[in-house]
């Protein structure tokens, strides 16, 4: 069923590439007006209303966000969907290897720009009688791995982040919703580029360690990210979804 975010205004962090790029482009099938933000975009363009809108945006900035979602209130009317897609994972991130410059260019990108887009996505929402905000956590939220010490700490933060910013507005009545998904293994970028630092054998590996066989697709996260943005999911607050094709069911 198409149009299931007709008349929707999203603004899709991380947007450019990988599982953001996945749910943008689903949202504008569905209906959205959407604008994409994300480093790897030079400058800002837009189209028409229902086109995808595209800004060169870093998280980490507060003075960006700002200014980003009030002009998309300016252009638009309101803000009913926040995507918190954007991430990083670094290169030496094991515990013994990490250095400060990792940990906390890592924590900047994954929880503090995650922190910075629920705080003005809800004084920006809570304008208009409610919304969804949609953070993208990780499997590693909630299993350790040693070779991504800043990374994990920073996804399990945005699994209490998400809850906490979940009771704010629920105490506030302020009809927004914030959920979290935590993707498990999906083909992107950010996978491609980690198999290329490590030894020919881990991509097989890995692959062989899940379940159903295979890397999971993007598209197949898109899916319930519609949900979660559309008005089906009204009760779904403070929730936690995982996809990674069984690997953390075992």
């Amino acid at each position: 069923m198409a149009g299931r975010l007709k008349g929707k205004i999203a603004f899709v962090t991380g947007g450019a590439s990988g599982l953001g790029a996945a749910c943008a482009a689903r949202f504008l099938a569905e209906g959205a007006v959407v604008t994409i933000a994300d480093l790897a975009i030079e400058g800002t363009s837009a189209g028409g209303p229902g086109s995808l809108h595209r800004r060169h945006f870093d998280v980490t900035d507060e003075a960006a966000w700002e200014a980003a979602l009030a002009e998309t209130v300016r252009e638009f009317g309101r803000l009913d969907i926040l995507v918190n897609a954007a991430g990083i994972s670094l290169d030496g991130d094991d515990l013994e290897h990490c250095t400060p410059e990792i940990w906390n260019r890592t924590i900047a990108v994954n929880l503090d720009g995650v922190f910075l887009g629920c705080k003005h996505g809800v004084r920006t929402m809570k304008a208009f009688g409610g919304g969804s905000i949609i953070n993208f956590a990780s499997i590693l939220a909630k299993v350790g791995d040693g070779g991504s010490i800043a990374y994990t700490a920073s996804k399990g933060g945005v699994r209490l982040l998400t809850r906490s910013t979940a009771v704010y507005c629920n105490r506030n009545r302020l009809g927004i919703r914030c959920n979290a998904v935590c993707p498990g293994y999906f083909e992107t970028p950010m996978l491609t580029n980690y198999f290329a630092t490590q030894p020919a054998a881990t991509k097989q590996n890995l692959i062989a360690a899940q379940p159903s066989g295979r890397l999971g697709q993007p598209k197949e996260l898109a899916g319930l990210l519609v949900y979660l943005a559309s008005d089906e999911s009204h009760s779904c607050n403070g929730a936690d979804f995982v996809v990674d094709g069984g690997f953390t069911a075992a």
